[in-house]
């Protein structure tokens, strides 16, 4: 039994490993599973930021923040902003804010925010 548990840890994609610790520790936090997050509600999701874009919405800058949990991922979008100090791709990060459906994809408009080691 043990043996067939290792062979499968041995075994699986790396990234796919990745993913499954990511959302270990995103879970520690409290977090809402990305997977899981209920539109036009108040929601706090962890992960790690993937992108970071800025893109001109109504004639001003705003930083788009990708975050993902390993099983899904939310846009956090900060208005009239060309940078934020810390938000980097790797960089874990906390998000809270009110989530709202666009597409296919949440967006979280002005979230509070909390850098994570």
């Amino acid at each position: 039994m043990a043996l067939g548990k290792a062979m499968k840890r041995l075994t699986k994609p790396v990234d796919e490993l990745d993913r499954e610790a990511l959302g270990a520790y995103c879970d520690g936090l409290g977090a809402t599973p990305m997977d899981q997050i209920t539109p036009r509600t108040p929601t706090r999701v962890a992960g790690e930021i993937r992108a970071v874009r800025i893109v001109p919405r109504a004639g001003a800058s705003a930083v788009e923040v990708t975050v993902s949990d390993g099983r899904g991922s939310v846009v956090g979008v900060f208005l009239g902003r060309r940078k934020i100090p810390g938000m980097s791709p790797g960089r874990r990060v906390l998000l809270g804010g009110v989530a709202g459906k666009d597409g296919n994809r949440y967006l979280v408009y002005n979230p509070e925010y909390q850098l994570l080691g």
